[in-house]
């Protein structure tokens, strides 16, 4: 089947001006300055996107598809993901990843939720582990995981500097990820270890002892939640002045945000204006966790939901309202997360690249239509594309 995108500019991420893109099945042919369609030359769809701008797919690199939560008992355990909420949300590949609770959510169940979504028409990968160290695995170590399930790109979330963390030594934090790291140089992925950082005195502490004493790279980690606070926030500056990726969460309550919170679109502005290069920073959505509120005594007092709609939201906000130019801000969610990943045809529109592509109506960046591997499962704002056992 192929299909042409007529008249959109297209920032793939960087601006390319308004062009035609030819997609051959599930991949982009080619980006040219015009396509004239011969009569009788067979069946070809076209989409007409004047008045839109083609961006990538959206890459959510941390995103709880089983459900999450449960730190408030059975009873507060987040629902799975559905495929409309994720193609809604323009989203047109995700990670998932466990949190807390690595027992009643196991690794079996998240790489079988993933095959499934994958299905339904998203691409899919996953984290294997949760927040403990010893890290759960499914072949039995971090290294086979990584070089044997096709899925299986990299580790986490570990917790650290968090009350739920199963408080591991700086010791056996770094031996998960050497282990991550040999395990996805022989395998051709990333091997990155996904790290949840909660609002512990500790903070990146690991972190930069592991750059300073190892001969690992500080590409190899990858962590996140980096907005909970403003003091964590301006850890992580130092932290990517040295070469660090940072992560913000963009799953918040932009009307009411906890105490000294960071709302990611605001951070991604405060980060350039810091000097930091826009290459090193991502954002992601903890879509389907939990968001616990505690007090000071460690006791839970409130319960949210992430969301995946919110991590287009905040790169949104962030043109719209923090002035941050849209060829920087969509690299958050598009190349800069294939980069650190390690994503093979994920992250840009270019030739033999996936055809993942979103187009935006360019009088407010709202999003209109969703292509996931070459088929257009969002047109014109209405859904295309329902899971299995959705109404």
């Amino acid at each position: 089947m192929i299909t042409v995108i007529k008249n959109c500019e297209i920032y793939s991420p960087e601006y390319l001006g308004k062009k035609d893109i030819i997609i051959n099945g599930d991949t982009i042919e080619g980006i040219y300055e015009s396509v004239d369609i011969p009569e009788n030359f067979g069946e070809i769809k076209v989409i007409n996107a004047e008045g839109k701008l083609a961006v990538p797919g959206f890459i959510d690199s941390h995103v709880h598809i089983l459900g999450g939560g449960g730190e408030g008992g059975f009873k507060t355990r987040t629902p799975e993901l559905q495929i409309s909420e994720i193609f809604e949300a323009g989203i047109t590949s995700v990670i998932g990843c466990l949190g807390t609770d690595g027992v009643c959510r196991d690794l079996n169940s998240l790489l079988a939720k993933a095959r499934a979504l994958e299905e339904e028409g998203v691409s899919t990968y996953i984290y294997s582990g949760s927040y403990e160290i010893p890290v759960n695995t499914i072949t039995g170590s971090i290294r086979s995981d990584i070089m044997l399930i096709d899925k299986v790109i990299g580790i986490g979330e570990i917790a650290l500097s968090d009350h739920r963390s199963s408080q591991p030594t700086y010791e056996d934090f770094v031996k998960v990820c050497a282990a991550a790291r040999v395990g996805g140089m022989l395998s051709g992925k990333g091997g990155a270890v996904n790290v949840h950082l909660g609002a512990g005195e500790r903070g990146l502490q690991y972190l930069f002892r592991m750059v300073k004493e190892t001969e690992i790279p500080i590409s190899q980690v990858i962590p996140t939640h980096l907005g909970r606070s403003r003091k964590l926030f301006e850890e992580a500056i130092e932290f990517a002045k040295i070469g660090g990726i940072i992560d913000l969460t963009t799953s918040c309550d932009p009307d009411n945000l906890e105490e000294d919170e960071v709302k990611a679109g605001t951070g991604l502005k405060m980060l350039l204006d810091a000097g930091i290069p826009i290459n090193q920073i991502q954002f992601s959505s903890d879509g389907h966790g939990s968001l616990p509120l505690f007090n000071s005594r460690r006791e839970l007092v409130g319960l949210g939901i992430g969301s995946v709609r919110s991590l287009y939201r905040e790169v949104r906000d962030s043109v719209l309202k923090d002035s941050v130019k849209l060829e920087d801000a969509i690299k958050v969610i598009t190349s800069n997360a294939a980069d650190h990943l390690s994503l093979k045809g994920k992250g840009k529109i270019e030739k033999d690249r996936d055809a993942d592509i979103v187009l935006l109506a360019k009088e407010d960046l709202n999003i209109r239509s969703v292509i996931s591997g070459g088929k257009e499962v969002m047109k014109n704002g209405e859904l295309l594309v329902k899971g299995t056992f959705e109404r």
